[in-house]
């Protein structure tokens, strides 16, 4: 806060919880609520009341918010709580602030708060923002928000695989898709000869013998076996 031609009333101070700051000749403050033209006014008006400023000039700078906060949890580069700097922060920036979504990160952001005094929930795809140009899906945040992203969705091979273990679900992949990120089937196994264990909604497992062209879903266990010949 700076006054003209008065340096000795330049003040950096942070609004309390309650909405008050402390100023020279003023004391107590109440700012809560104001917009930075109204603050201004409100300390020139108390400034030229008191007998203090016969013409005050204030000038004030917003430094940084700290009130509204929004936290970014789980797979992300930097997860903490970041401050709305502008009153049109979107999903999207505030996944920028974090680093972005990290290699294991899902790519869907699911976003919790309360709009109108209400519990709000959404679930955003993410790329579908740009490939898809759903602008819509780039949800403008509300302070208290939290965001979070889960560990993408891997499917499993073994086997007669070149590199059996664990990777991530692409999209649209199929099962040729899927063969390919362990490497193939080895000398001694066959595509054709497939196994895939896919667990069902009541939590059995299903064994399918899958075509290539199949899609591969989460959870999904892919095994090669050995050819016959």
């Amino acid at each position: 806060i700076q006054v003209f031609q008065n340096p000795d009333l330049t003040l950096e101070t942070r609004v309390s919880e309650n909405g008050s700051i402390t100023y020279p000749l003023l004391g107590a403050v109440e700012l809560g609520g104001l917009s930075i033209s109204e603050a201004e006014k409100k300390i020139a008006a108390g400034l030229k009341k008191g007998g203090f400023i016969q013409n005050p000039q204030v000038n004030i700078v917003l430094v940084q918010i700290r009130g509204n906060q929004v936290s970014v949890l789980g797979q992300v580069s930097r997860p903490g709580r970041f401050p709305l700097e502008t009153a049109n922060t979107r999903l999207t920036d505030m996944l920028a602030n974090a680093g972005g979504a990290t290699p294991n990160g899902d790519d869907i952001a699911i976003i919790t708060g309360f709009r109108e005094g209400k519990p709000f929930r959404a679930q955003v795809d993410i790329p579908a923002i740009f490939l898809n140009a759903k602008i819509q899906d780039d949800i403008l945040l509300q302070g208290g928000d939290s965001i979070y992203v889960h560990r993408a969705p891997v499917f499993y091979i073994y086997g007669e695989a070149q590199r059996p273990g664990s990777f991530r679900v692409e999209r649209n992949m199929t099962v040729m898709q899927a063969l390919a990120q362990g490497g193939g089937p080895t000398a001694r196994g066959s595509e054709k000869r497939l196994r895939l264990h896919r667990k069902s909604a009541n939590g059995s497992i299903q064994l399918i013998e899958p075509n290539l062209t199949d899609p591969v879903r989460p959870d999904d266990v892919i095994y090669i076996k050995e050819s016959i010949f």
